[in-house]
């Protein structure tokens, strides 16, 4: 395995989601990790098998947006195969709203974002920003996306995710109950959490809606480690899983 891997940035869709500001944030931080940072603006090079063979990660923040078949198949192929995927908030967990396996491959999905109170919206959208906290979850005191940090308060969109049974949950949020919701108990969604899908990783952190977010200690070293351990070739936690690939230390 060459010494430098290669990283393809994929960003677009919704611009309140800054893709560009927020993906620039961590080109420089894979770059000294010894990535060569790759950056289109559409999922067209997922398609190109050849190509992606040699990207060891996807870094998505393509907001809603539409995935053609063989760009779907591409990405599916490529993480089974062993190429990581990581991303934040809508890029990667609102995306490609035209295609159920794409959900599939992720594992959770943005429902809604619930707001302030109806009578101080203004219609911006910092009608969502509420505040709200992320638990890290003990059994993920070890992990190495998370260890070493603990539960901390944003001010930012809170996502309700739905989720499957698949996804290896290292942090969570719950969405409380206000006088004008129509929920009548607190709901608990994912808001961190990684998955496997044949060979490849996949990291995925809810917090990141816009760069400030992502400027958020807490935040930006989640995003940092988790597109480390999802990248192919990154130690991984738990080396009985991927025994066959023998992982190279970061």
């Amino acid at each position: 395995m060459s010494s430098e891997r290669t990283a393809l940035v994929v960003r677009g869709g919704w611009f309140g989601h800054q893709p560009v500001e927020a993906t620039g944030l961590f080109l420089p931080f894979l770059e000294a990790q010894g990535f060569r940072v790759d950056v289109h603006d559409s999922p067209a090079p997922y398609a190109d098998a050849g190509y992606m063979a040699g990207v060891d990660l996807v870094v998505q923040c393509m907001t809603m947006s539409t995935i053609e078949p063989d760009e779907l198949a591409g990405l599916r192929s490529a993480v089974a195969a062993g190429t990581g995927m990581a991303g934040w908030h809508g890029g990667i967990a609102d995306s490609y709203r035209n295609s159920s396996d794409y959900q599939q491959l992720v594992g959770g999905l943005f429902a809604c974002h619930p707001g302030k109170a109806p009578e101080e919206r203004v219609g911006e959208q910092s009608d969502n920003y509420v505040p709200y906290r992320v638990n890290v979850l003990p059994a993920a005191a070890g992990h190495p996306i998370t260890r070493g940090i603990e539960d901390f308060d944003l001010v930012t969109e809170q996502y309700w995710v739905l989720a499957d049974a698949y996804v290896d949950v290292l942090a969570t949020t719950t969405q409380a109950v206000r006088p004008w919701d129509e929920w009548d108990r607190p709901i608990t969604s994912p808001a961190v959490w990684t998955r496997r899908w044949g060979r490849g990783r996949l990291f995925v952190c809810t917090p990141g809606h816009r760069v400030e977010v992502l400027e958020n200690p807490n935040v930006r070293t989640l995003v940092e480690r988790g597109m480390l351990w999802a990248a192919r070739g990154s130690t991984d936690p738990d080396p009985s899983r991927d025994a066959a690939d023998q992982p190279a230390a970061l």
